[in-house]
């Protein structure tokens, strides 16, 4: 059984101070039969509260507001984790019960929400390639398989060329992107076929054999099987998950699984970067990722100007839209 160390960091920088930020994180590993975390630090700078709850599908929510200025925020999460193989299906029983299984579950919650998908100008396009692909005598085990492969080969993996921001239609046209794009066009044709599939975000632990993803944050699928349960399948390097993914959260789409989202009060510029880091041994997980100030080193005293200084900018420009 692979033991994991990783290392997390998110760090937003700002070209003056801002305030009120209020953040929403999940950064917190999923723990089951599978994935045993042995231990989970969280760092942010300020060190503010956090308020921690249970959403909708199961995932572990931290919510958090840092109020005072600042020119950076520092959310460090650093995590040791034995994961555990999974058994394949049992891909032995008549495709016909299987596929009249999905069938009944498509009017049962949760399987109603993995089943959706939003407006897709292309649904027709893929529903004809997803019919060529799914022969009549498939397993819904070897439909995943064979969808998995087919955006494998025919997306191209080319970081930079989308965002958090980009739809299905846009990634459908461009047939290239990264790991987020690969999994929403795999849950599109999945859910064509009644297969219920959830986006899953988290990290792949490569050490370094060649697989798409590792020092960053990670997304792939999961599909349901009937009379064996979720079945990961990592599309950007046709691969079923198993003991090499470390799951953070299940959702819809990337979304519901965004590892970090908040509102700021202050300039709208700002910059962000995030470093992951993996390691076997847990060598490389003292090491600093990327220098940042330390909050308590500005002074009280600045801080206070600071806000009093943006709180005159901001009533000077309330005079001015009133003349």
């Amino acid at each position: 059984m692979p033991e994991f160390y990783i290392k997390h960091q998110t760090l937003y920088s700002y070209p003056g101070y801002v305030h009120n930020s209020a953040n929403k994180i999940i950064l917190y590993p999923i723990k089951d039969d599978f994935q045993d975390v042995q231990k989970h630090e969280l760092k942010i700078s300020g060190d503010p509260g956090v308020y921690v709850h249970k959403d909708y599908y199961g995932n572990d929510v931290g919510n958090f507001t840092l109020r005072e200025p600042h020119y950076f925020l520092e959310i460090l999460s650093t995590l040791r984790v034995i994961t555990k193989p999974r058994p394949l299906p049992q891909d032995n029983i008549f495709s016909t019960d299987n596929w009249s299984e999905l069938e009944r579950l498509r009017r049962i919650t949760p399987y109603i929400d993995y089943l959706t998908t939003e407006y897709f100008e292309s649904e027709e396009e893929v529903r004809s390639i997803v019919n060529n692909i799914n022969k009549s005598d498939f397993t819904p085990f070897k439909t995943c398989q064979s969808f998995c492969k087919y955006v494998f080969k025919n997306f191209e993996y080319i970081p930079g060329i989308t965002n958090v921001e980009t739809t299905p239609d846009e990634i459908w046209k461009l047939k290239a992107g990264v790991c987020q794009d690969f999994a929403h066009i795999l849950l599109v044709m999945l859910r064509q076929v009644n297969i219920p599939a959830r986006y899953v975000s988290g990290y792949i632990c490569p050490n370094k054999n060649g697989m798409r993803g590792e020092g960053a944050t990670h997304a792939w699928v999961e599909a349901y099987i009937p009379h064996y349960g979720w079945l990961g399948l990592d599309p950007t390097n046709n691969s079923i998950v198993n003991d090499l993914h470390v799951r953070l959260a299940v959702g819809r789409n990337f979304t519901d699984c965004s590892p970090v989202k908040g509102i700021y009060k202050g300039q709208p510029e700002h910059k962000l970067q995030v470093n992951v880091t993996v390691s076997y041994n847990g060598e490389d997980i003292d090491k600093p990722v990327k220098s940042a100030p330390s909050f308590q080193e500005i002074s009280k005293d600045t801080l206070v100007n600071s806000f009093k200084a943006y709180q005159a900018i901001m009533e000077e420009q309330q005079q001015q839209q009133q003349q």
